[in-house]
């Protein structure tokens, strides 16, 4: 006989309950990521866990195992330099997307001759699938993550208009080609894509009828922040530079073009600075000061130690890692050396977004997945589909937005246990035999190490088992029930 799906849920409180310690503590484990056992290695050090979860989309075991042999720093290092990591285990996984590789061009057509008309569905589809793939399976975590801040960072909504293929294109030429480069190219990426400026109007920014969308956000979000020091005239006088900026719509569409019959050839002032007259070159001028000023050091600096450190930056921290954005010439390694190597010990706990929630799930449980529409329909509950957010800003980068809506994620922990999620799949008895685990404390003690990074002390272990048996829980489901529970609970909850 098996648990009705309410006991079920009464049994899994029960278990995160008694799993509020901070996941804090060193780390050990008997498992690998091919499922296979292993003899005792060195625990992490203290923290490392915690660091591990913020420069990661969920620490597997293998990752745990080479902090052990290397150390945290060197591990850094390594991730640093992603281009030298293989990562075939992706790449065969995404062989059959075929959107990801198309042209603007191509991608209009496909969607409108796929069913004889547009399909603002299939191509953004594939590109959500693709990057939770990414997050789920990558071995360049660090990169995966930083793809994911500045997708937040340069925020383009696949809702509006074209932006539905275009994000594709800004996603394969914008943010992943630069998600570790420098900022300055970054951002001169950003400002030519195509996606940017349909989402924020400026394909009909035209001399005599200025749009200033673009421009404002260019300076509030983009770069030196809503106190970096411009004025409103600042913004208007930019979006003057920016006219004639726009996309194609006939022949090769959804290519940048500069349409000069569009563009406002007075000249400019733009913070302080006199910018004559020169076509395209003005803009261009502008983001190049934009990319190298101090605020813009400040405010990037300050959003990075919010993703990785803390939701309230520490002022010493910022100066730092703005000094070396600076001296470096915007160069995002050098910022996230300082970041994670001064910052991460002093990292203060913190919700897990959705994405990171339920990709940690999957990876620390070596789960197997599609990325198809069920686990999307998960996400869409929680609140963070990849992509969807509406407004320029991004999805909420502190935790307090995303301390509501728990349910959806008690929902998520049950299905995924019960193997109830269509595409999406794990096997608890595989992990089970690799740990030896075969009473109810063991398997307590396995599970809590995998998830959390260290075990529930034993008064909890040992109340938790009791009430087990005293609910007639079966032996079948226990293993469910506990992971079940410790997904869903406050110490798997936050990182």
């Amino acid at each position: 006989m098996t648990l009705s799906r309410r006991s079920f849920l009464r049994l899994a409180g029960l278990v995160a309950a008694g799993a509020t310690l901070s996941a804090c503590a060193p780390v050990y484990s008997r498992l690998a990521g091919d499922g296979k056992p292993l003899a005792g290695w060195p625990p992490l050090a203290p923290g490392d866990f915690l660091a591990l979860s913020r420069m990661t989309f969920g620490p597997r075991v293998e990752e745990r195992l080479r902090v052990a042999e290397i150390g945290l720093s060197a591990w850094i290092e390594e991730q640093l330099a992603h281009e030298t990591i293989d990562d075939q285990a992706v790449q065969w996984r995404l062989a059959n997307f075929d959107t990801l590789s198309m042209s603007a061009t191509e991608l209009a057509d496909w969607s409108e001759d796929l069913f004889d008309g547009v399909d603002q569905e299939s191509v953004p589809r594939e590109l959500q699938r693709a990057t939770l793939i990414r997050q789920v399976y990558s071995r360049r975590q660090l990169y995966e993550v930083m793809v994911e801040f500045w997708s937040d960072h340069f925020n383009i909504s696949v809702e509006k208009g074209d932006c539905f293929f275009l994000k594709t294109v800004d996603d394969r030429g914008v943010i992943r080609p630069h998600a570790l480069g420098t900022f300055r190219d970054l951002l001169w990426a950003s400002a030519h894509s195509p996606a940017m400026l349909v989402y924020l109007d400026n394909q009909v920014n035209h001399a005599g009828a200025p749009n200033e969308n673009y421009a404002r956000e260019l300076m509030e979000l983009h770069t030196l922040g809503v106190h970096g020091g411009y004025t409103q005239t600042d913004v208007q006088e930019l979006a003057r530079c920016l006219t004639g900026w726009t996309v194609k719509d006939a022949f090769w569409r959804g290519d940048f073009t500069f349409n000069v019959d569009q563009h406002d050839t007075q000249a400019k002032t733009v913070l302080g600075m006199t910018i004559t007259p020169e076509g395209q070159g003005e803009a261009e001028r502008v983001i190049e000061i934009l990319a190298a000023h101090p605020s813009t050091a400040r405010f990037i600096a300050a959003k990075l130690i919010r993703r990785f450190i803390a939701d309230d930056p520490p002022p010493d921290l910022v100066e730092k890692a703005s000094a070396a954005f600076t001296q470096s010439g915007g160069d995002l390694s050098a910022v996230l050396r300082v970041i994670l190597l001064d910052g991460l010990t002093a990292a203060q706990p913190r919700i897990k977004r959705p994405i990171n929630f339920i990709a940690s799930a999957l990876r620390l449980l070596n789960g197997h997945t599609d990325a198809g529409n069920a686990l999307r329909d998960y996400l869409a509950r929680m609140g963070q589909i990849p992509f969807a957010w509406p407004t320029p800003d991004g999805y909420p980068d502190r935790s307090g937005p995303w301390s509501g809506n728990l349910i959806p994620r008690w929902q998520f922990a049950l299905a995924l246990t019960r193997n109830e999620i269509n595409g999406t799949q794990i096997n608890l008895p595989e992990i089970l035999q690799a740990s030896g685990a075969a009473t109810p404390s063991g398997m307590i003690d396995q599970l809590s190490w995998l998830t959390l990074g260290t075990p529930l002390p034993a008064p909890a272990s040992d109340g938790l088992i009791a009430a087990l048996r005293s609910a007639g829980a079966p032996g079948d489901d226990l293993p469910a029930i506990i992971t079940a529970g410790l997904v869903a609970s406050p110490a798997f909850q936050w990182r």
